[in-house]
């Protein structure tokens, strides 16, 4: 049986972290405190495993300052590779206000998927994404300051507690799903390629589809860095567009990083690359408020791309599907890259596409498994998706 890793600073927190081990431990589960305390003021509490041993396994060997803002990076740093050095986490809790939070939160998101993960913040109740990111943290509002234990605070971090533990006590088993997973990225505007696609390979496959919103794409890949798809049918890039441009649906610089890092078969699109995403119509930023705009509902208006930023898009993206380590086949619909981008559609433009079709060309070192092709279809014409499951089962003959 492994054990329940409980994280925060034993400096500041020490009677609430050691309430939550003693609920978790009194209900027969091996659990671990670790401390992470930034400051050198002493604790009653004794963690199975200290600040000096968690600062021990910063990968530059850094030493706390009397900074507290740089200490909490420098302990976040170091709590990161330890939490990856550990063999028998079966789960994490943590327990922060602001600078815990940001300084258990990148631990917890290195963790696979699946891996229970519950962070109790004085924070949870605003925009958590900077601390969630594409990851399946469950965090848990304090309610009252962590600061203390009070007819409140017990309530919550016993919740937190017993979450954490059903979720290590119930754990779902890994032979539940027999079929191998594939990773698909979807948009609304290319949603009738990729339906195709999972209709046609669902009793082969069992397919996983993110929209593609900046963390969809985020979660895309996190699923491939944990390995938990053979593939990657990445028919919907259009996260891209938004990093270079400025929109709402970002990709992060570490786009297609995954596939370097992993060496999975990565196949794919440009889906939707004939838009950058902004919110309702008069949040469009100045500069662009006189391009091609449509408005798609109240609270999303897209902007048609140039063929320059096109250009601009296929080069970045070639860059990274020639560092992936795996299978890379790519193909180019001529007809059209999204559903506005058909004739007679709000976003047609062949000019535009031929940049990023080009830019792509040029830029991808075509090699006996890295390919890029270009088709006479639509993207969402029933011949592309097939284009598509041909090439995956080309690529996994034996999936």
């Amino acid at each position: 049986m492994g054990s329940i890793y409980i994280v925060g600073t034993c400096d500041t927190k020490g009677d609430e972290l050691r309430y939550i081990r003693d609920l978790i431990g009194d209900a027969g589960q091996s659990v671990k405190l670790v401390d992470v305390s930034t400051s050198s003021n002493a604790s009653t509490v004794v963690a199975n495993h200290g600040r000096d041993e968690v600062l021990g396994h910063h990968p530059n060997a850094a030493t706390l300052t009397g900074d507290r803002g740089e200490s909490v990076t420098t302990m976040s740093e170091a709590l990161v590779q330890f939490v990856g050095s550990r063999t028998d986490l079966d789960g994490i809790l943590g327990v922060g206000g602001t600078g815990g939070t940001a300084l258990v939160a990148p631990a917890m998101r290195v963790l696979p998927i699946g891996v229970p993960k519950v962070l109790v913040s004085t924070i949870a109740s605003g925009n958590v994404a900077p601390y969630v990111g594409p990851t399946d943290i469950s965090m848990m509002y304090s309610v009252t300051d962590i600061a203390g234990l009070n007819r409140i605070s017990r309530k919550v971090l016993a919740n937190a507690a017993f979450s954490v533990l059903g979720m290590v006590s119930n754990r779902l088993a890994d032979d539940v799903d027999q079929k191998p997973a594939l990773g698909l990225t979807m948009f609304g505007v290319t949603t009738p390629c990729v339906q195709a696609i999972v209709a046609s390979l669902s009793s082969d496959y069992d397919c996983l589809v993110f929209h593609a919103t900046g963390t969809g794409g985020q979660s895309f890949e996190k699923l491939v860095d944990s390995r938990l798809v053979t593939a990657g049918l990445d028919i919907t890039t259009t996260e891209v567009c938004d990093l270079l441009v400025g929109g709402v649906f970002p990709a992060t610089e570490d786009r297609f990083g995954a596939f370097e890092r992993t060496g999975l078969p990565w196949i794919g699109s440009v889906g939707a690359m004939d838009m950058v995403n902004f919110g309702a119509r008069d949040t469009v930023p100045e500069q662009f408020r006189n391009r091609k705009l449509h408005v798609h509902n109240a609270q999303v208006t897209l902007m048609r791309t140039t063929a320059e930023e096109n250009a601009r898009f296929g080069e970045w993206m070639g860059e990274r599907l020639n560092r992936c380590a795996g299978p890379v086949r790519l193909k180019l619909p001529e007809r059209g890259v999204s559903a506005l981008d058909i004739e007679g559609g709000a976003f047609f433009d062949p000019e535009a596409d031929q940049a990023l079709f080009a830019a792509l060309e040029r830029t991808i070192a075509a090699t006996a498994d890295r390919s890029i092709e270009r088709l006479p279809l639509h993207i969402n014409d029933p011949a592309f998706a097939q284009v598509m499951i041909d090439t995956l089962k080309e690529v996994q003959p034996h999936a």
